[in-house]
Formats: C-alpha cells, structure tokens, sequence
C-alpha cells in the first residue's frame, strides 16, 4: 500500500498543518477492540476501564471548568482562549473530554463543530503533559467519532501538525484521501480595506 503523499501548509502561528480525513478502519491495522462505541467504531478502553484508573468519561461541555482547559491549552502550547468565546463554542460542539476523578479537572479534551448531518471538523485535541502517554488521546477521539459516526456524520476532518498526525492514522484518519487539499481562510493574512 503506497503512502500518501504530505503537502503541509503554513499556519497562521507558523506551525505546519495537514488536512488529514477520517476513513473506515483499515482491518490490516493491530488493533485491540474494548467495546462497540457506535457505526463502525471500536472503543480500545471502556469508560468502565478509564473509571478504573481514576478518570471520568464526559461527552457533554457540562460542568467542564473552561479556565482549567485554557490551562491545559497553555502547558500544551496552544493558544489560551477568551472564556467566554470558548464557551459559545464549546455550546456549539460534540465534546469528549476526561476529568480527574480525584479534582474533576479537564486530563484529555477534544471537541468538533460542524452541521450535525453531513460534515464535522475536530479541533482542540489536548492531553495534560502529565497524563500523555497513557492512551488518553485516543480515548476521546473515539469516542468523540463514535459520537459524530452515530448521528451520521460521514465526513470528519481535522488539521494536525506533521509531529502528530502519526497519533491519527491508527484512529481511521488519512492523509489528503483522494487528492483532496485542504484550505483555510486566515482573517489576520488578508489586507484589510482602507
């Protein structure tokens, strides 16, 4: 099987990004199947599991403390968020995210927007710097794509660094499927009218 070919794109903070498109799986990939979580999509810890090892499964942005995120955002490099910007957003997203069982804190976080039907676009995959390696990542991109497969939505996408999109392609996702590009429209790289 040929690899696709890479064709990062400069960000607006200068980081390179690729469009990478969620696939079925590939039944050649290892993979080690926990629990059906929905259309297609295997979960590789149960929430059961995760409650085990001292985190909470939630997959709504209720009672996710916002500051404790930006916080997380930061200690992970990305830009920390207007509160209330992020909640109107956060109000207009499917989420995962685990908290600490122990402080109810924000440990792993993903959300994606889009028109609930056809198209969805994932943003904000973060894990707490202390808590990566552990599978936390993985958990709720699972199940915040089981969550968007259930309701049908068939064409999920997301823009990753080059240093991470290795962390997708075990998840289903593929590079620039078909030849599509991606674009993106950056409001601080256009002239502004005079």
């Amino acid at each position: 099987m040929q690899q696709p070919q890479v064709q990062p794109r400069p960000s607006a903070r200068g980081f390179l990004r690729a469009a990478v498109t969620f696939k079925p799986r590939n039944p050649f990939l290892p993979h080690r199947p926990a629990a059906s979580a929905g259309i297609g999509v295997q979960l590789t810890v149960s929430d059961a599991e995760l409650a085990s090892r001292g985190f909470d499964v939630r997959r709504t942005a209720e009672g996710l403390d916002v500051a404790a995120l930006n916080q997380v955002f930061a200690r992970v490099g990305f830009p920390q968020r207007q509160e209330e910007r992020l909640r109107r957003a956060l109000e207009h997203s499917e989420v995962a995210w685990l908290a600490s069982a122990a402080t109810g804190r924000p440990v792993a976080f993903a959300r994606a927007a889009g028109d609930g039907v056809f198209n969805a676009v994932v943003w904000d995959v973060v894990v707490e710097p202390s808590c990566q390696g552990l599978g936390l990542g993985r958990a709720v991109m699972e199940r915040l794509v089981a969550e968007l497969r259930r309701k049908g939505v068939g064409n999920i996408v997301l823009y990753a660094e080059p240093r991470v999109v290795g962390f997708y392609r075990p998840l289903g996702f593929a590079m620039d499927p078909d030849g599509i590009r991606g674009m993106a429209y950056y409001r601080s790289k256009q002239k502004t009218a005079q």
